[in-house]
């Protein structure tokens, strides 16, 4: 009876312990992550507690919970002295911006990434292998040479004239990555639409685009959300309030350290990455359903 009962409980022990074997790599994998997290999250949620707080007791408790921090939603906010613009219109200019750079990135991304992948031309290889080295330069090294540019075409203090600057810079990676897509997609499927009497132009805008659906949602996204953070370009090329930012704004806020308020700083952060969060939200779906984009054929 003793051997039987002995035997029964290492049956049971076994897949217990198996179990929890084979749990492991997931508590160590979840664990890792949450440590690398946490203060991330915490100063989130710090940034939070400081938007509705008169000041923070030992730098982490709040205290006194106010609504003061917010009112430059409803009323213009003065620092220094000086009447900062409204923040409304540093949404739209943001929205603008960030809305124009998506759009013009899109549109000049997906017809170059289908040239690339498809057409042959001459200098196409050298292009293609000089594309990456040309987005690699980093912005501020090119700061003179676009001032003078933008002075040149009368565009010096205007959204438009960074936008097409900002497009130009980032349109050499949006194209390998496009052209990664389309390489993807086998030539037979274009044959069979010509072969069908359309066109080259009426096969890639009808059947060849709605293949790529899930690159072009992805380029989209992060076109926006690159407009959207920029700073550096607009701060320097920009010079009149009426075409002001939130990022430019925010800065106005920190430009000087003596008179920074806190709490109305942590608000307008907070309100600068709503619009990010919201968008996040809805566009996560097409950004899971993206698959890494092959280069077949250079």
């Amino acid at each position: 009876m003793d051997v039987t009962s002995s035997h029964k409980e290492t049956k049971a022990v076994k897949p217990f312990a198996l179990k929890w074997k084979q749990r492991l790599p997931y508590f160590i994998a979840y664990g890792v992550l949450g440590i690398t997290t946490m203060p991330i999250i915490l100063m989130y949620l710090w940034l939070l507690m400081r938007s509705f707080s008169e000041q923070m007791k030992f730098g982490f408790i709040p205290v006194s919970f106010t609504l003061e921090n917010w009112t430059f939603l409803w009323t213009a906010v003065e620092q220094g002295g000086t009447v900062l613009p409204s923040i409304w219109l540093a949404t739209w200019n943001s929205f603008l911006f960030a809305g124009s750079l998506t759009v013009l990135e899109v549109i000049i991304g997906v017809m170059a990434g289908y040239a690339l992948a498809r057409i042959e031309f001459p200098g196409r290889q050298a292009l293609m292998k000089t594309t990456l080295i040309l987005h690699a330069f980093p912005s501020v090294a090119l700061l003179i040479a676009v001032f003078y540019i933008l002075n040149f075409m009368g565009l010096f203090d205007s959204l438009w004239g960074v936008v097409l600057v900002k497009t130009a810079m980032q349109i050499p990676m949006t194209a390998w990555i496009v052209k990664g897509f389309f390489d993807d997609i086998p030539w037979d499927v274009e044959w069979a639409g010509m072969l069908d009497g359309c066109s080259r132009i009426k096969v890639w805008y009808t059947i060849v685009l709605p293949l790529v659906k899930p690159g072009i949602a992805a380029i989209s996204i992060f076109s926006f959300l690159s407009g959207w953070s920029e700073f550096l370009l607009l701060y320097t090329f920009i010079l009149n309030d009426q075409n002001v930012t939130l990022s430019a704004y925010l800065h106005k806020l920190m430009s000087d350290p003596n008179m920074v308020d806190y709490g109305l700083l942590c608000a307008v952060s907070l309100f600068y990455m709503l619009p990010v969060l919201l968008f996040f939200i809805f566009t996560q779906k097409s950004l899971m359903q993206v698959s890494s984009g092959g280069g077949k054929r250079v």
